[in-house]
This record gives structure tokens, C-alpha cells and sequence, in this order.
């Protein structure tokens, strides 16, 4: 690991790391918030997974979520959306290749031989942090859009690794919407029956133990009625029986407006089920 980036913020230190995966065949960065706690004990992380386009850098300059990890002595890792490099495979848009990931293990050509961010986050990505930083094992999981279908479908497919999951904005039936169904066309192919292990609608259906589960919706989101649909989710839990609280927010569109807003609530949520 090589460390990239190195300021002072909130009392504790927000840094950029640059490492190889073998999981993901190429460099990537990640961005890890350490608050001063960090100097002398070990302390809970969250992961928080960021949305179409971003890097690492999106959500640590505009989140605002530094003081409020450091008032609740949470870590907070946010690593990259997709691999990077000049040999792995892009296209055209924004929505798929490069900024583009969606968390899953691709299987299809040309995306199969890097596009393993499911692995990455669930397992590589981790085991450096334990490995490299004051960390306890416990983990709670978050993220924006695409990174919120990525936080809702690693969660539910792994409850015992996480003690809690949120949300904003999140991609929550992505075979049933235009980003999901493009990418996963493409990364996991025509079988619409694969796609059901990388959708939280169908997910949420048959996972157990329950985690606390929050998901932010802002109602003036302009993706809302195309994409993101969060009344898809909330029936197939209720159904299933899964509690979650969804808050629609008057007024809130897509970007980081909405998520400086309500950051440090989500922060909270996470603290309170990672020192439980």
C-alpha cells in the first residue's frame, strides 16, 4: 500500500491509499477516514460504497461526514467504484465500465476478467483493513445510488458480516430499471435469473437475520420514478416481513445536497448498531 493522500480534518486524519488487487487484476484507491479515537483504541468501520461516475473522492469533499464519524468513533472506508487501469474494459456512457461497477461479479466478456467488485468489497477490501488499521470486526455498510443497491444486496446476502445497513437514493430493483438492466445485460448476461443474486427486491425476500436498515429518498430526486422505485423494495419487506425505515424527503433531489443533509443520521444509525 502506498499512501497518496494525508490531511487533517474533523481531529483525525482523512487519507488516499493506492494498492493492487488481485482480486480485481489492477490498482486501486481507496479513501479511509481515521478520527483521533484512532490513536490509542480500536474502532468499528463503515464502508460506504459511492455511485455512478464517482471515484473515492466524490463522497470524503462533499459529504461533510468526517465530524460526525469523529463525534461517534466510527472509521469510515469508501474505496473506488469500479477497477482502473488501461487494459480494463470501458464503454461508452456513464453508466457502464469505469465509474460504473455495480458491485457485482461480472461473468461475461469483456467485464469478467476485472469486474469482480462484489469480491472486493466483501472480502479483499476488508481483509486490508484489518489487516493495516486500528480495526475491530465490526462492520456496518452504506452508499449512495448504485454504491446503495451495492450496500443493500452486500448486506442482505452477507447479514452475519454487518451489524447495520443504509441508504440514500438507492438503485433498490435494478432488474426492473434502465441502469440496472443495461449493466447487468452486460456484466452478468441475458439470464434474468442470474441477476437475481445482485437484486435487494428479490433479496430482501429470504434474508436473515434482519439488520436495522435505512434507506433516505429525497421526493424531488430526479431519477425517482424511473430508476430507483423504493416502492418496489418496501412491498417485497413488508412481505417478507423485514422491517426497514424508508423516510421520503420533501424537496431533496439526487446529489450531495441531500447527503450532506442527512449524513450524520446515517453515521448515527451505523454507531449505535456497531457498539450494540
Amino acid at each position: 500500500m502506498e499512501r497518496i493522500e494525508h490531511r487533517a480534518v474533523s481531529g483525525g486524519w482523512q487519507d488516499v491509499y493506492r494498492h493492487h488487487s488481485d482480486v480485481l487484476a489492477c490498482d486501486m484507491t481507496f479513501a479511509i477516514y481515521l478520527p483521533p479515537q484512532a490513536e490509542t483504541q480500536k474502532l468499528p468501520v463503515l464502508y460506504w460504497l459511492s455511485g455512478l461516475t464517482c471515484t473515492e473522492q466524490n463522497f470524503i469533499t462533499k459529504a461533510g461526514a468526517q465530524r460526525y464519524a469523529a463525534e461517534h468513533g466510527v472509521i469510515i472506508v469508501a474505496p473506488d467504484t469500479s477497477p482502473r487501469g488501461d487494459d480494463v474494459a470501458d464503454a461508452d456512457g456513464y453508466d457502464l465500465g469505469k465509474g460504473a461497477g455495480f458491485y457485482v461479479n461480472a461473468t461475461q466478456q469483456p467485464w469478467a476478467a476485472h469486474y469482480r467488485m462484489y469480491d472486493y468489497i466483501v472480502d479483499e477490501l476488508p481483509a486490508l483493513i484489518e489487516a493495516n488499521f486500528p480495526v475491530t470486526d465490526a462492520r456496518a455498510i452504506s452508499g449512495h445510488s448504485m454504491g446503495g443497491h451495492g450496500a443493500l444486496v452486500i448486506a442482505l446476502k452477507n447479514p452475519q458480516r454487518y451489524r447495520s445497513v443504509s441508504a440514500f437514493s438507492p438503485i433498490v430493483a435494478p432488474s426492473q430499471v434502465p441502469w440496472g438492466e443495461k449493466a447487468f445485460t452486460a456484466y452478468l448476461g441475458d439470464d434474468r435469473a442470474a441477476w437475481a443474486a445482485y437484486d435487494a427486491t428479490d433479496l430482501v425476500k429470504t434474508s436473515t437475520p434482519a439488520l436495522p436498515l435505512l434507506i433516505d429518498q429525497g421526493e424531488g430526486d430526479e431519477f425517482l420514478a424511473n430508476q430507483l422505485k423504493p416502492q418496489l423494495f418496501e412491498a417485497a419487506a413488508a412481505q417478507a416481513g423485514y422491517p426497514i425505515t424508508l423516510r421520503m424527503q420533501p424537496g431533496y433531489d439526487h446529489s450531495y445536497y441531500f447527503m450532506a443533509s442527512f449524513i450524520g443520521e446515517h453515521i448515527a444509525h451505523a454507531a449505535a448498531a456497531l457498539r450494540a
